[in-house]
Parts: C-alpha cells; structure tokens; sequence
C-alpha cells in the first residue's frame, strides 16, 4: 500500500503531507473528492489551513485519490478511531507507552500476554505505524496500574526500547 502512495504522490511533496494526513487521522475520500471524518464532511480549507497548505492542494490532493481505483481503494474506507489515552486518567485507567523495534514481529504478543497473566484487562491498544509515524509508540489503556514485576518482564524484552506510564 505505501509503495503505491509513495509513487502516486512523487513529485508532490505537499500533496504527501495531505495524504499522510488523510491516513493519520482516518480521513476518507468519496468518489467525488470530498473528505469525509466517519460521516462529516471536512472543508478542504480547514483542513489545508491545519496543515499549513493552500486549500487546493487538498482539493487537487483528494481529487487524485477519487480517480485513481487503488488510491480510491485505500482512502474510501478508513475510519477515525477515539483514541482514549489522553483522557484515560480521568475514567480511572492506566496509560502504558512502548517504544519499541519498529517492525518487529511478537511485540503486541508479548506485551498483551504478561499483562493478562497479571489478570488486567486492556481497555484499549494502540500501535503506531511506523511507516506514518517517525517514533512510533505502543499506547495500551490499562484497567489499573501493573505491577512492578510484569513492568521488570517488559523491561528484559530486547525489543524494547523504553516503557513509560502516562
């Protein structure tokens, strides 16, 4: 899929910042080239004047994805999701942050079987891609806070970098 977003928007640096957008935020694209977040429509100047772009950018942006049947394929069906981290504390839950080897294979695996060993139940996980995000995170919404034997366990796995509880 980047391969094909990558060769489509060659030559067209802010049109990829649109675009990486689109895919960062669930932004979907109708056949006729408006952006829609879930079922609202987003006015292409709000959205330029966000990303600090002309709004025919967006526009000529949205456009080509409306045309192009593998773009389209893409950009038609992507969803926003409530991401609930940053209000976690306030519904009484836990914020668990990763960072790890960016592609490697296991990690949410392995993050999600100690904590069910320690019988807490997640409330919500997250994983950044890596190929939108440059530091890209594990976010895992905790019922309650781990213990700190399971938080030791995290810390021998090789294929992370840094644990920190938000």
């Amino acid at each position: 899929m980047y391969g094909k977003i990558e060769k489509a928007f060659l030559g067209y640096p802010s049109r990829k910042i649109v675009v990486e957008a689109f895919l960062k935020y669930g932004l979907r694209v109708d056949g006729k080239g408006r952006v829609y977040c879930a079922d609202i429509e987003m006015p292409p100047a709000k959205i330029a004047r966000a990303l600090m772009l002309d709004r025919r950018v967006v526009i000529e942006t949205a456009r080509q994805i409306s045309k192009d049947e593998e773009l389209y394929g893409i950009f038609a069906t992507l969803r926003p999701t409530a991401f609930i981290a940053g209000s976690a504390r306030k519904l009484g839950f836990e914020v668990l942050e990763i960072e790890a080897e960016p592609h490697g294979k296991g990690i949410v695996k392995d993050v999600a079987a100690l904590i069910a060993d320690a019988g807490i139940t997640i409330r919500q996980i997250v994983a950044d891609d890596p190929d939108i995000y440059p530091n890209p995170k594990l976010t895992i919404v905790l019922e309650k806070a781990l213990p700190g034997s399971i938080v030791e366990k995290l810390k021998k796995n090789r294929k992370i970098r840094r644990i920190s509880f938000e």
